[in-house]
């Protein structure tokens, strides 16, 4: 079986506490697998039995999260999107992410390990992917006024409201 294109995220020391906040967070996720570090003289320097890296999956995708070091931060060049039908689950998901970490803007956060995320309501979605030019734009528009998102006025721009 040939495993999926899976991102692979770069932490400095705290990848297992990454990866078990993560599964938390998304419903259908689980850790998949750990590797230790075996070699006293491994180049990270990390002591033997240290996790070296963790698989898991986020809502049945996999990731992986390796403790390479200090060297390479997050940036927001690189941002994961997640989805959310109701407010509740919107509410519930932002919350958990910017807890420890920081809202941005227009449904953008930093979470504690410095990893940034958009979390969408999924009317946005739709809108975009309607075509509708006139619905983009107010759903757009709306998006911009906002750091976590309102479900209810998203669907009201849509609409045209």
């Amino acid at each position: 079986m040939t495993t999926p294109t899976t991102p692979c995220l770069w932490f400095d020391g705290d990848a297992e506490e990454a990866a078990e906040f993560y599964v938390s967070v998304f419903p259908d996720s689980r850790i998949t697998g750990v590797q230790k570090i075996v070699d006293a003289d491994h180049p990270t320097g990390m002591p033997v039995g240290s996790v070296l890296a963790i698989s898991f999956e986020l809502e049945g995708r996999p990731f992986f999260a390796l403790n390479g070091g200090p060297g390479f931060p997050f940036t927001q060049a690189v941002s994961f999107q997640t989805f959310c039908a109701t407010q509740a689950e919107l509410d519930a998901r932002w919350d958990a992410l910017v807890e420890g970490g920081e809202p941005v803007q227009c449904s953008w956060l930093v979470d504690r390990f410095g990893l940034n995320w958009q979390v969408v309501p999924q009317a946005y979605a739709d809108a975009v992917a309607s075509g509708d030019q006139d619905v983009i734009g107010r759903v757009h528009a709306a998006l911009l006024t906002m750091v976590k998102p309102d479900v209810a006025a998203i669907e009201a721009a849509a609409r045209g409201e």
